[in-house]
């Protein structure tokens, strides 16, 4: 595995406004190995794209192509078992002030001693703070 994904990453690939230098050197890292997310990764990319459809950001047909984009790439799901969900997430959670959300993508950063890639500030100063690189695609350094 290359890193943990956020949604947040996966999101601007979607959304043409938030897609960037970091986000784009993301996505062309796959073709050299897959990507890890916590089980909740799906619902809050489907969210993020439900709500910039509804807003009229993007189309629901680009909605779907985006769906099936996100679908055909090598990203494995983890998925987190109840206690640590209500253990070790809640007590990161709590800790550096993060969502549960946010939370669960740090602790399987940690647990399987992965970098993490995300575009949400609050995340990375959090995985700074417990030891997890931030990823960085070659051309940014």
């Amino acid at each position: 595995m290359n890193f943990v994904l956020d949604a947040s990453l996966a999101a601007a690939w979607c959304l043409d406004d938030e897609s960037d230098v970091y986000s784009l050197g993301a996505l062309r890292s796959l073709s050299s190995g897959g990507v890890m997310v916590p089980h909740l990764w799906g619902l809050e990319v489907a969210n993020v794209l439900l709500v910039a459809e509804r807003r009229g950001r993007i189309s629901t047909e680009d909605v779907n192509r985006a769906c099936t984009n996100l679908l055909s790439l090598p990203i494995a799901v983890d998925p987190v078992a109840r206690d640590r969900a209500l253990t070790t997430v809640l007590r990161l959670a709590r800790l550096h002030g993060l969502t549960s959300y946010d939370a669960a993508y740090l602790e399987l950063a940690i647990r399987h001693d992965l970098s993490i890639a995300t575009l949400d500030a609050a995340l990375a100063v959090a995985a700074e703070s417990e030891g997890v690189e931030r990823w960085r695609p070659e051309e940014v350094g």
